[in-house]
């Protein structure tokens, strides 16, 4: 029989990696319940004060709305895009040029920085668009490749002769998309939609050239009160924050899967 022994050094070093990744989650969440008016760690008490503060400061809950709008539909707008991009790229590959799937990464290859400058003279001032539908395509463009390049690695192994075999057999075009392809690339778009959401909610280098008087989103509202305040309300904001996360991903686990299987 095969020695199933890990090896000492092998799992030392995989318990090292789990504290590396689980460590400062621990230390968040036992700030975020400390009964001291600072951050510390470990907590000296235990109270829920702090998550009581944040729902009183209006800016959170004003910030955390928008965090989570712009998220959501700048997702929905990359998926838009990017599922349909990303099946022209990986059906008619031999027809279109290499470089044309290059164009859909130069959102993370170029710094953020720079990136949210570029939005903000072209956008924001060039086009004179209100400060949410600013953010709104700031943060679709920054997660577009993130829809594009996983739902492309889904298509990548799919067979497209299936779907022409479907046509053949004299379904349109549009609903072998949506019966046909769509279903088996679902656990790529669940993952294009989690990661590209979780990217948009937690921007901050785009975002931060976006905003402007009386719209905000979550992450800089944190570092505004962090510039006054240094209490564990912005512990507590990221307690809340890895829960909200969480609670995505299972919903749409849910409801995607749910939905692709029922067709």
């Amino acid at each position: 029989m095969m020695d199933r022994r890990v090896h000492p050094i092998l799992a030392a070093f995989a318990a090292c990696v789990f504290f590396f990744l689980l460590a400062p989650l621990v230390i968040i969440i036992g700030a975020a319940f400390s009964d001291t008016t600072y951050l510390t760690f470990p907590p000296q008490g235990l109270t829920l004060r702090w998550f009581v503060n944040i729902f009183e400061i209006e800016a959170f809950r004003t910030t955390a709305l928008t965090s989570l709008q712009v998220a959501f539909f700048g997702t929905a707008l990359s998926l838009l895009i990017g599922v349909p991009a990303a099946y022209a790229i990986n059906r008619y590959r031999v027809e279109l040029p290499r470089w044309l799937s290059t164009i859909f990464v130069l959102p993370i290859l170029v710094p953020e920085i720079v990136f949210g400058f570029s939005l903000m003279k072209s956008v924001t001032i060039g086009l004179g668009l209100p400060i949410f539908i600013s953010l709104l395509v700031g943060h679709a463009l920054l997660i577009l490749p993130y829809s594009v390049r996983v739902v492309g690695a889904s298509l990548a192994a799919f067979d497209f002769s299936v779907e022409e075999a479907a046509i053949s057999l004299g379904c349109p075009p549009l609903k072998t998309f949506l019966t046909v392809v769509l279903p088996n690339i679902r656990a790529g778009v669940i993952a294009a939609f989690i990661l590209a959401f979780i990217t948009s909610i937690n921007d901050v280098s785009v975002s931060v050239f976006l905003t402007g008087p009386g719209i905000s989103t979550l992450p800089i509202q944190i570092l505004a009160h962090m510039e006054q305040f240094f209490d564990p309300t912005i512990a507590s904001v990221s307690v809340l924050l890895m829960f909200v996360t969480v609670g995505v991903m299972a919903v749409v686990e849910a409801t995607l899967g749910l939905t692709f299987l029922t067709k």
